[in-house]
């Protein structure tokens, strides 16, 4: 696992820019190039984010020596796979989609709660040894979004996983239904290297509520929000890659220069954090990422990420008209309903990585947003 500071940021690659619903492909370039002449080599995909691998392929994998780079990808077993033979597919697609000859890193995708025994009874653990064995992997890992309990039960039973990739930032810190905290010392207790993912929480963190950023203004007036969250993460021991899913250039070059010349938060950084967080807490904020999860399983094809970002904005800013036009930008993608449709069926909230009570929100959205056609 990579250890160098200017290499502890990664590059995730779950939400590219696009242009006219496209991959804005050049602008992609430039980002990657970015990345790599800063020292950066780490690049994070996976099957389940659609079109990823396959824009991967064309900036980086066609572009870059292989040894130029590292490459992590991964397998959703619970996503719409019947038997081992659906999962393994998963895994010879993603290889031949990004060209990339072998992953450094592949990881057993979001596991925890009944997800797990979708990997048990497939037999997945076995078969990455035996693509490890054969070359095809270098290093075996699995990403997570339980609790501590679990993550103790998998890793007690996988000795054999080199690595874990945890949602791990400042407002998740403490959360008792996240529990980055507890997660992140059940790993180091097993001598884990820890992949950070969300250290921005989705974007959350890189524009909080006015009050969020005030704190931290007036902490370091020429670090950004996100520059705090990714170092937030970065400072924590046992940390090999802190993975950002940058969306800009604007992003990468604040991302870089968060990085540059990093040193560990000092106590005297960490009572800020500290003080950002309990500060966001009391906003009441819902904590959507936008990983489009809820939205692969609705069958009403409701825009929910947009829905819950537009009671944000009502919620941070009290404003129902904009945050009304915010919801109707949501559904545009990749949802074409709006909240009215739930038929409460909680499939949503069955696979939210944040266990967030969807369906309560939905029903709220009803009541207090407007419903201006465009």
């Amino acid at each position: 696992m990579q250890q160098e500071i200017h290499k502890k940021l990664g590059f995730g690659l779950m939400r590219l820019p696009r242009k006219n619903q496209e991959f804005d492909q050049p602008q992609i370039e430039k980002m990657v190039d970015a990345f790599i002449g800063a020292g950066g080599n780490y690049f994070d995909t996976a099957r389940i984010y659609p079109g990823s691998e396959e824009i991967t392929r064309e900036v980086l994998v066609k572009r870059y020596p292989r040894e130029k780079f590292l490459l992590a990808s991964k397998l959703a077993a619970w996503n719409k796979c019947q038997c081992r033979e659906d999962a393994i597919a998963q895994f010879e697609t993603s290889l031949r989609l990004t060209q990339a000859e072998y992953f450094d890193c592949y990881l057993l995708h979001n596991l925890g709660e009944k997800r797990t025994a979708v990997f048990d009874n497939f037999g997945l653990w076995d078969f990455v040894q035996e693509k490890k064995a054969a070359g095809l992997i270098r290093h075996v890992g699995f990403s997570f979004h339980s609790n501590a309990e679990d993550l103790e039960d998998i890793l007690q039973k996988h000795p054999e996983m080199e690595f874990v990739q945890l949602q791990i930032n400042y407002a998740d810190w403490d959360d008792p239904k996240i529990q980055s905290r507890r997660c992140y010392e059940v790993a180091r207790k097993y001598n884990k290297p820890v992949i950070v993912m969300e250290p921005v929480k989705g974007g959350l963190l890189a524009n909080p509520p006015e009050p969020v950023r005030n704190i931290l203004k007036d902490a370091a007036p020429a670090l950004s929000p996100a520059a705090w969250a990714i170092r937030f993460a970065a400072s924590l021991d046992g940390v090999a890659t802190v993975l950002s899913g940058m969306s800009d250039m604007e992003q990468m070059k604040d991302n870089l220069a968060s990085m540059s010349g990093f040193k560990p938060l000092t106590d005297k950084d960490l009572a800020v954090i500290q003080q950002a967080s309990e500060t966001l807490k009391s906003l009441q904020l819902i904590p959507c990422t936008n990983c489009q999860y809820c939205q692969k399983v609705c069958p009403e094809n409701i825009g929910i990420a947009g829905t819950l970002d537009a009671m944000n904005m009502l919620y941070a800013y009290n404003n129902p008209e904009f945050a009304a036009n915010k919801e109707h930008w949501g559904v545009t993608v990749p949802g074409k309903n709006l909240a009215d449709h739930c038929i409460q069926c909680g499939e949503c909230e069955k696979v939210c990585p944040q266990h967030i009570p969807i369906r309560k929100f939905l029903a709220e959205s009803n009541a207090k947003l407007p419903r201006n056609k465009k």
